[in-house]
């Protein structure tokens, strides 16, 4: 019998996607998850974006080469983690699959992955998709699983723990109790990548000129990833820039895309600013203003008594907003000192009768960080199991797209 072809793993995220093959410690391709495309638009019709149809149908481009293409409209498909358009989606994968990964659809597994949140109606349309237009044999969706799977390359194998995963349009908290996701303890954090660079392009926006307009959302994409990093206390951090400037200022040189002429920022107060509205989140958004160490900390209290002593000791990071510098130790002191603070207080509520044991708080930072999910994935494709437990185009045809709303990697019904 032949040997069956490795599964594709896929990770589509609001900012990048990240495809390859099971088996892989990276992923293939890392590309934004932007789609250009060519609009019609006749007179009297109603704002409404025409796609044309025939032969230019085919006229588009995804990822790196969809960001600058004069003549199309720029979309990008995924919005805080869930899909938004699927016509555009359909043709995205289309391009992932056949140009990208250069795989036959019947040929390969897919496990495709989705925001723990998801609805089952997308899920759906996930399937309808995957299985209609592309006729794959095997899908299977993959919840935050991932999380616990990389944790476990981590000292004490253990598959208790709470994934803090970020990327660039949604931040999630999802506690994973011996392998199992405690889905009603799950909080969605309104803060992040997309809103950093927001925040810093409001910032440089408003004190630097000579930046060209149209650029400046990646002029702000680049600072924050070539210079951001979190600070332990924000107005030491002013006084250092303000007393050797020289030191901590950075010079940020880029090129206009129309004239071919440069540009020259400085780098200052953004450096440590951007990335510290997931502890302030009020300096970016008036309406939400609980830090990440709080609802990380409320999450927990939510979850059963006797799974918090776990779940504190294993904070896992995943994604690449959870990469800048310092983020884990800052997350680790602010998530001690309310721990520490509840404990002194229900021993003075006691009148010292009653001495708390202390609470080991751990946030494990790992090389894997960045891709944890797609990680995560490659992993759990690549074991023998993994056959078993993905539905198959023959169960589709019987019952349709409703196969979704279960899976037995996750023994739930949603």
């Amino acid at each position: 019998m032949a040997t069956p072809l490795p599964p594709c793993v896929i990770d589509c995220g609001t900012g990048y996607t990240k495809i390859g093959y099971a088996g892989n410690t990276e992923p293939q391709f890392i590309m934004p998850s932007c789609i250009a495309i060519r609009e019609s638009a006749g007179v009297g019709d109603q704002a409404q974006r025409r796609l044309v149809k025939g032969v230019d149908d085919l006229d588009f481009f995804i990822g790196d080469e969809g960001i600058d293409k004069p003549n199309y409209a720029t979309k990008w498909p995924i919005r805080h983690g869930m899909v938004e358009d699927w016509d555009l989606m359909e043709k995205f994968m289309e391009q992932i699959i056949f140009k990208y990964l250069r795989a036959e659809p019947e040929d390969h597994s897919f496990l495709m992955t989705e925001p723990p949140l998801n609805t089952p109606e997308n899920r759906e349309y996930l399937a309808e998709i995957m299985f209609e237009t592309f006729n794959l044999c095997t899908l299977l969706a993959v919840l935050a699983l991932a999380a616990s799977w990389t944790s476990r390359q981590v000292g004490e194998r253990t598959l208790t723990g709470i994934v803090i995963d970020s990327g660039d349009g949604v931040t999630h908290a999802i506690p994973v109790a011996e392998g199992y996701v405690i889905g009603s303890c799950i909080k969605h954090i309104p803060i992040a990548g997309r809103d950093i660079t927001l925040f810093i392009q409001q910032l440089l926006r408003e004190r630097e000129v000579g930046i060209p307009p149209e650029q400046s959302m990646e002029t702000a994409k680049a600072v924050k990833e070539r210079y951001c990093y979190i600070c332990p206390d924000i107005v030491k951090e002013f006084a250092k820039y303000d007393t050797d400037p020289g030191k901590w200022i950075k010079k940020y040189k880029g090129i206009n895309a129309i004239n071919k002429s440069e540009f020259h920022i400085d780098v200052g107060y953004e450096r440590f600013l951007g990335p510290e509205i997931f502890f302030h989140p009020e300096f970016a958004n008036p309406d939400f203003m609980q830090p990440i160490s709080d609802i990380v900390d409320e999450v927990i209290m939510n979850c059963p008594i006797d799974v918090r002593r776990p779940l504190y000791k294993n904070i896992v990071l995943s994604g690449g907003s959870t990469m800048f510098r310092d983020f884990g130790r800052r997350l680790q002191r602010d998530l001690k000192r309310s721990v520490d603070a509840r404990l002194k207080l229900s021993e003075e509520l006691s009148g010292g009768r009653i001495k708390p044991k202390p609470m080991e708080v751990l946030v494990v930072t790992h090389h894997m960080q960045r891709y944890a999910v797609w990680f995560g994935g490659s992993m759990l494709a690549s074991t023998p199991e993994f056959l078993q437990v993905c539905h198959s185009k023959k169960d589709y045809d019987e019952f349709g797209p409703s196969i979704c709303r279960h899976n037995p990697v996750f023994g739930t019904m949603s």
